[in-house]
């Protein structure tokens, strides 16, 4: 179904025959304006009309001028995207220009109003609004098409997990049965399908995990980070072999713990799983960075090449196919979590030296 195109423009002008004179030289087809002649009126018209695309504000206003007025607009999250272009007969230097922007305009009109350039404006707002909303909606199918199948998956990987365990009970048991025991060729075909059964039940089991994460909010809290870690990392248990060091520098943020403790696990879990060396060291460390702090994991495993440093944050996607340990489904929900924070995730790797895992999390 097609949007109808309708432009809604507030003319804001203490004097009426402004108003009337800015209303003649915009008129175009699917365009509606609604006038006010104050800051005051103009801000209960924004409130009562929620389809208004561009203001075009008069600077100079008794009681409330339209800096003041624009402001307000910009500090109401209901407002706050609307356009305003700012109209003046004062003041036409670069302080007074540089005011406007920083109010929240997006573009300055010197009177007299020259028409041309007046509709040519207009005319620009005009078209990025409706790419706007286009988007918009765009991304809200996008959402709600992601939502059924995230719905879906949860539901196929639920059902699908009872009769797997079914068959995984039964090829153990079949195991123990004297003829297959004293077969090698059948107790081998066996024990692969054993083994292909419990891979896809871990793949299930990450697949579950995936959509739970999407279907559930997470309550926020103050996290002592590196009281977290120490008590994470004594839930991993750690084989002897396998040292892992918290530096200094960790913040007391308030987030969902359990989001942020998730993706410490993942980067851990496989920084412990996959080294290959006889003594395993691990490091954690923070920084802080404007309205992030940058976390990351650095372990002294085999390595990732270059060319699979973007690929295996993707869904299903693993450095080795072959490998057993993994569903290719984990660091995608890593890069999920880190995503809803604003952040991004990366790694920097030297094939058999180590990988340094690094993820941005909101302050």
């Amino acid at each position: 179904m097609s949007i109808t195109k309708k432009f809604t423009i507030l003319l804001v002008d203490d004097r009426m025959e402004n108003l009337l004179s800015l209303e003649q030289m915009l008129i175009a087809e699917n365009r509606t304006f609604i006038q006010a002649i104050s800051g005051n009126d103009a801000l209960k018209q924004v409130l009562k009309n929620e389809d208004i695309g561009l203001i075009m504000l008069d600077v100079q206003m008794p009681d409330m001028d339209g800096f003041e007025v624009a402001r307000l607009l910009k500090s109401n999250p209901r407002t706050k995207d609307i356009s305003i272009i700012f109209v003046t007969a004062i003041n036409k230097d670069e302080t007074h220009v540089l005011k406007g922007f920083e109010k929240g305009g997006v573009d300055y009109l010197s009177k007299p109003l020259d028409i041309n350039v007046t509709r040519a404006k207009v005319d620009v707002f005009e078209r990025l609004f409706f790419y706007q909303r286009e988007l918009r909606q765009a991304l809200k199918d996008k959402e709600q098409v992601n939502g059924q199948l995230e719905r879906f998956m949860h539901v196929v990987a639920h059902d699908l997990k009872s009769p797997l365990s079914g068959i995984t009970g039964l090829l153990l048991l079949m195991k123990e049965e004297e003829e297959i025991k004293n077969s090698p060729f059948l107790l081998e075909y066996t024990e692969m399908a054993v083994d292909a059964t419990a891979r896809l039940a871990n793949m299930i089991t990450a697949i579950l995990d995936y959509s739970r994460e999407h279907q559930f909010d997470h309550q926020e809290e103050d996290v002592d980070v590196k009281e977290m870690l120490k008590e994470l990392i004594k839930m991993l248990f750690p084989p002897p072999h396998v040292e892992i060091l918290i530096e200094d520098g960790f913040p007391i943020i308030h987030t969902c713990k359990q989001k942020l403790e998730q993706v410490f696990q993942n980067l851990l879990t496989n920084a412990i799983k996959y080294n290959d060396k006889k003594s395993a060291e691990i490091v954690i460390g923070a920084n802080e960075n404007g309205d992030f702090y940058d976390f990351y994991v650095k372990d002294n495993g085999p390595g990732i090449e270059e060319k699979d440093n973007e690929r295996i944050f993707r869904l299903f996607e693993k450095v080795d196919d072959a490998d057993p340990k993994g569903t290719g489904v984990g660091l995608n929900i890593l890069k999920l979590l880190v995503e809803t924070q604003g952040g991004k995730v990366w790694v920097e790797s030297t094939p058999g030296e180590g990988s340094c895992f690094h993820f941005q999390w909101r302050i």
